[in-house]
């Protein structure tokens, strides 16, 4: 009886150790890219944005959805890639306004994106 209570208090204290550290994991990544979105934004606004500062920008959030298909849905990557791709477009095409609108959806994505996979009440029930 005592071991079956120590085994289970410890299964879910390593699930919960697991949890958090996947938590943290996320807020670091989406973090980072939401610091490099940030200067792209700047970089679009003073209209000095050029094709390699969009294409560097995919490229980090290529290296980095590779990692992040392990714990988030292929769905909510492919939505981020969707928006990343059109921004990349609208700056290789000098629409820059288009552009800037892109980049606040992805910065609000990011933003929120993390907080869906966070252990919180609403999204345990």
């Amino acid at each position: 009886m005592v071991k079956s209570l120590i085994y289970t208090v410890t299964a879910i204290a390593l699930c919960l150790a697991l949890f958090i550290g996947v938590e943290i994991y996320l807020n670091k990544q989406f973090n980072e890219f939401h610091a490099t979105l940030e200067t792209l934004y700047k970089k679009v606004e003073n209209e000095t944005a050029n094709r390699e500062d969009a294409y560097a920008v995919r490229e980090m959030w290529s290296d980095k959805k590779s990692k992040l298909h392990i714990f988030i849905p292929h769905n909510d990557i492919s939505y981020v890639d969707y928006w990343l791709s059109e921004t990349c477009g609208l700056i290789y095409k000098k629409e820059y306004s288009l552009a800037l609108a892109n980049i606040e959806v992805l910065q609000e994505i990011t933003k929120t994106l993390p907080g869906g996979y966070s252990i919180k009440l609403e999204n345990i029930f």
